[in-house]
Protein backbone atom coordinates (compact mmCIF):
# COMPACT_ATOMS: atom_id res chain seq x y z
CA UNK A 1 0.00 0.00 0.00
CA UNK A 2 1.56 3.36 -0.75
CA UNK A 3 1.82 5.41 2.34
CA UNK A 4 0.99 8.40 1.08
CA UNK A 5 -3.10 7.52 1.47
CA UNK A 6 -2.14 7.01 5.37
CA UNK A 7 -2.38 10.66 6.36
CA UNK A 8 -5.60 11.01 4.85
CA UNK A 9 -7.96 12.85 6.97
CA UNK A 10 -11.73 14.32 7.14
CA UNK A 11 -11.38 17.98 5.89
CA UNK A 12 -14.88 19.18 5.72
CA UNK A 13 -18.67 18.07 4.66
CA UNK A 14 -20.35 20.38 2.10
CA UNK A 15 -23.90 20.47 2.05
CA UNK A 16 -24.09 23.65 -0.50
CA UNK A 17 -21.31 24.64 -2.93
CA UNK A 18 -20.44 27.74 -0.52
CA UNK A 19 -18.61 25.16 1.84
CA UNK A 20 -16.19 23.26 -1.00
CA UNK A 21 -12.68 24.37 0.20
CA UNK A 22 -10.65 26.32 -2.27
CA UNK A 23 -11.19 25.50 -5.82
CA UNK A 24 -7.07 24.47 -5.48
CA UNK A 25 -4.50 21.30 -6.14
CA UNK A 26 -6.09 18.15 -7.40
CA UNK A 27 -9.10 15.94 -6.24
CA UNK A 28 -10.64 12.73 -7.31
CA UNK A 29 -13.99 12.37 -6.86
CA UNK A 30 -15.87 8.75 -5.68
CA UNK A 31 -19.13 8.27 -6.92
CA UNK A 32 -21.84 5.20 -7.33
CA UNK A 33 -25.11 3.73 -6.51
CA UNK A 34 -26.43 3.88 -2.58
CA UNK A 35 -25.15 0.44 -0.64
CA UNK A 36 -22.35 -0.48 -3.81
CA UNK A 37 -19.58 -0.48 -1.02
CA UNK A 38 -18.16 3.44 -1.49
CA UNK A 39 -17.37 3.96 2.14
CA UNK A 40 -15.76 0.56 2.43
CA UNK A 41 -13.39 0.93 -1.01
CA UNK A 42 -12.19 4.68 0.47
CA UNK A 43 -11.46 3.31 3.92
CA UNK A 44 -10.33 0.30 2.38
CA UNK A 45 -8.03 2.41 -0.13
CA UNK A 46 -6.82 4.47 2.49
CA UNK A 47 -5.91 1.74 5.20
CA UNK A 48 -8.05 4.03 7.30
CA UNK A 49 -10.72 1.99 8.77
CA UNK A 50 -13.20 4.57 10.12
CA UNK A 51 -12.44 7.36 7.87
CA UNK A 52 -15.63 7.05 5.48
CA UNK A 53 -18.75 6.15 7.68
CA UNK A 54 -20.31 2.90 6.98
CA UNK A 55 -23.85 2.20 6.41
CA UNK A 56 -26.19 -0.62 5.50
CA UNK A 57 -29.17 2.19 5.01
CA UNK A 58 -28.41 3.64 1.28
CA UNK A 59 -28.93 7.09 1.28
CA UNK A 60 -26.78 7.57 4.44
CA UNK A 61 -24.31 9.97 2.79
CA UNK A 62 -26.34 13.05 2.64
CA UNK A 63 -23.22 15.59 1.91
CA UNK A 64 -20.31 16.07 -0.22
CA UNK A 65 -17.54 14.86 1.94
CA UNK A 66 -13.73 15.96 1.24
CA UNK A 67 -10.94 14.30 2.57
CA UNK A 68 -7.11 15.78 2.45
CA UNK A 69 -4.88 13.68 1.26
CA UNK A 70 -2.24 16.40 1.41
CA UNK A 71 -2.43 19.75 1.57
CA UNK A 72 -2.83 20.01 -2.61
CA UNK A 73 -4.58 16.47 -2.76
CA UNK A 74 -8.19 15.46 -1.54
CA UNK A 75 -10.75 12.57 -2.06
CA UNK A 76 -14.26 13.54 -2.47
CA UNK A 77 -17.03 11.44 -1.39
CA UNK A 78 -19.94 12.28 -3.46
CA UNK A 79 -23.63 11.12 -2.25
CA UNK A 80 -24.77 7.70 -3.63
CA UNK A 81 -26.96 7.75 -6.31
CA UNK A 82 -30.49 5.80 -6.63
CA UNK A 83 -31.47 6.26 -3.52
CA UNK A 84 -35.45 5.34 -3.13
CA UNK A 85 -36.32 6.54 0.72
CA UNK A 86 -35.51 9.76 0.51
CA UNK A 87 -37.76 12.71 -0.48
CA UNK A 88 -38.04 14.03 -3.30
CA UNK A 89 -37.28 17.85 -2.24
CA UNK A 90 -34.21 16.30 -1.01
CA UNK A 91 -32.91 14.39 -3.96
CA UNK A 92 -33.64 17.21 -5.97
CA UNK A 93 -31.45 19.58 -3.60
CA UNK A 94 -28.47 16.44 -3.48
CA UNK A 95 -28.67 16.56 -7.63
CA UNK A 96 -28.47 20.42 -7.58
CA UNK A 97 -25.51 20.24 -5.66
CA UNK A 98 -23.88 17.56 -7.50
CA UNK A 99 -24.09 19.37 -10.68
CA UNK A 100 -22.53 22.67 -9.46
CA UNK A 101 -19.29 20.37 -8.14
CA UNK A 102 -18.99 18.06 -11.20
CA UNK A 103 -19.27 20.92 -14.18
CA UNK A 104 -17.58 23.84 -11.40
CA UNK A 105 -14.80 22.44 -10.04
CA UNK A 106 -11.40 23.00 -11.96
CA UNK A 107 -9.20 20.55 -9.59
CA UNK A 108 -11.32 17.66 -10.50
CA UNK A 109 -8.96 15.21 -12.23
CA UNK A 110 -10.99 11.71 -12.45
CA UNK A 111 -14.01 10.17 -10.93
CA UNK A 112 -14.12 6.67 -9.55
CA UNK A 113 -17.47 4.78 -10.02
CA UNK A 114 -17.87 2.49 -7.36
CA UNK A 115 -20.27 -0.54 -8.92
CA UNK A 116 -21.46 -3.65 -6.99
CA UNK A 117 -19.64 -6.23 -9.16
CA UNK A 118 -22.90 -8.25 -9.02
CA UNK A 119 -25.08 -5.35 -10.10
CA UNK A 120 -22.81 -2.75 -12.76
CA UNK A 121 -23.51 -0.63 -15.28
CA UNK A 122 -27.16 0.15 -14.00
CA UNK A 123 -28.94 3.01 -15.45
CA UNK A 124 -27.57 5.73 -13.16
CA UNK A 125 -24.05 4.85 -13.90
CA UNK A 126 -24.67 4.90 -17.65
CA UNK A 127 -25.80 8.20 -17.16
CA UNK A 128 -22.59 9.16 -14.85
CA UNK A 129 -20.61 7.88 -17.35
CA UNK A 130 -22.42 9.75 -20.46
CA UNK A 131 -21.87 13.01 -18.21
CA UNK A 132 -17.88 11.99 -18.17
CA UNK A 133 -17.94 11.26 -21.49
CA UNK A 134 -19.14 14.64 -22.53
CA UNK A 135 -16.92 16.54 -19.99
CA UNK A 136 -14.31 14.28 -20.97
CA UNK A 137 -13.29 13.37 -17.42
CA UNK A 138 -11.00 10.00 -17.07
CA UNK A 139 -13.18 7.78 -15.13
CA UNK A 140 -12.01 4.45 -12.97
CA UNK A 141 -14.72 1.90 -12.22
CA UNK A 142 -14.30 -0.70 -9.41
CA UNK A 143 -16.10 -3.75 -9.53
CA UNK A 144 -16.49 -3.53 -5.53
CA UNK A 145 -17.89 -6.62 -3.68
CA UNK A 146 -15.54 -9.10 -5.45
CA UNK A 147 -15.35 -11.84 -2.72
CA UNK A 148 -19.15 -12.44 -2.85
CA UNK A 149 -18.75 -14.15 -6.40
CA UNK A 150 -16.20 -16.72 -7.41
CA UNK A 151 -13.30 -16.01 -9.13
CA UNK A 152 -14.16 -17.03 -12.60
CA UNK A 153 -17.71 -14.85 -12.35
CA UNK A 154 -15.48 -12.23 -11.14
CA UNK A 155 -13.63 -12.23 -14.13
CA UNK A 156 -16.40 -12.67 -16.72
CA UNK A 157 -18.39 -9.63 -15.51
CA UNK A 158 -14.91 -7.90 -15.60
CA UNK A 159 -14.56 -9.10 -19.22
CA UNK A 160 -17.95 -8.22 -19.63
CA UNK A 161 -17.69 -4.68 -18.70
CA UNK A 162 -14.74 -4.49 -20.29
CA UNK A 163 -15.97 -5.18 -23.68
CA UNK A 164 -19.22 -2.46 -23.17
CA UNK A 165 -17.07 0.37 -22.53
CA UNK A 166 -14.44 -0.67 -25.35
CA UNK A 167 -14.94 2.23 -27.11
CA UNK A 168 -14.27 4.83 -24.35
CA UNK A 169 -10.66 5.47 -24.23
CA UNK A 170 -10.99 7.28 -20.90
CA UNK A 171 -12.17 4.60 -18.94
CA UNK A 172 -10.92 1.65 -17.30
CA UNK A 173 -12.34 -1.12 -14.97
CA UNK A 174 -11.07 -3.47 -12.32
CA UNK A 175 -12.28 -5.87 -9.76
CA UNK A 176 -11.83 -4.57 -6.06
CA UNK A 177 -12.81 -5.97 -2.77
CA UNK A 178 -12.74 -4.05 0.54
CA UNK A 179 -13.21 -7.58 2.69
CA UNK A 180 -10.15 -9.30 0.90
CA UNK A 181 -8.06 -6.01 0.43
CA UNK A 182 -7.67 -7.33 -3.02
CA UNK A 183 -7.64 -4.63 -5.67
CA UNK A 184 -6.10 -1.89 -3.47
CA UNK A 185 -2.91 -1.36 -5.55
CA UNK A 186 -4.20 -0.91 -8.57
CA UNK A 187 -6.53 1.71 -7.57
CA UNK A 188 -3.90 4.03 -5.42
CA UNK A 189 -2.08 3.50 -8.98
CA UNK A 190 -5.11 5.72 -10.85
CA UNK A 191 -5.13 7.99 -8.42
CA UNK A 192 -0.91 8.28 -7.44
CA UNK A 193 -1.64 9.43 -11.91
CA UNK A 194 -3.99 11.47 -11.78
CA UNK A 195 -3.15 13.28 -8.24
CA UNK A 196 0.40 13.72 -9.69
CA UNK A 197 1.89 11.53 -6.69
CA UNK A 198 5.22 10.37 -7.22
CA UNK A 199 6.66 7.16 -5.41
CA UNK A 200 8.85 7.08 -3.06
Amino acid sequence: MTDHYRSTRFLTGAVAPAHFPPDEGWEVAIVGRSNSGKSSAINTLTGIRALARVSKTPGRTREINFFAIDPQRRLVDLPGYGYAKVPQAMKAQWQTMLNRYLSGRDTLRGLLIVMDVRHPLTDFDQQMLAWCRHAELPVHILLTKADKLSRGAAHNILHQVRRALATDPLCTVQLFSALKRSGVEEVQGVLDTWLEILSD
